[in-house]
C-alpha cells in the first residue's frame, strides 16, 4: 500500500517535515517515491506547501494519506478558500 505521510529533517529539536509518497511499510526515513510538500512547524504562523496536483494524483492510484498529512491539506484548502 502506498501512503503520503511526513519524514522528519532538521537538527535536534528543530524538526523540518517533507510530505512524501513512501510505501507504507518502509521506514521513516527511507527512498520515497515522490517529494509533495513541506512542513515547517517552527515559523509563525507554520508554513505549509502542498503541491494539490501531485496529491490528487497519488489518491487517484490509491494512496492513503496519513491523519497528520489530512489535516495539513485540510489546512491549505481552507487558506485557499480564504484567500480566493
Amino acid at each position: 500500500m502506498i501512503a503520503i505521510r511526513l519524514t522528519r529533517l532538521g537538527a535536534k529539536k528543530k524538526p523540518f517535515y517533507r510530505i512524501v509518497v513512501i510505501d507504507s511499510k518502509k521506514p521513516r526515513e527511507s527512498k520515497t517515491k515522490d517529494i509533495i510538500g513541506y512542513y515547517d512547524p517552527l515559523k509563525e504562523p507554520p508554513d505549509i506547501k502542498i503541491d494539490l496536483e501531485k496529491v490528487n494524483y497519488w489518491v487517484e492510484k490509491g494512496a492513503q494519506t496519513s491523519e497528520t498529512v489530512q489535516s495539513l491539506l485540510n489546512k491549505v484548502k481552507k487558506s485557499e478558500n480564504i484567500s480566493n
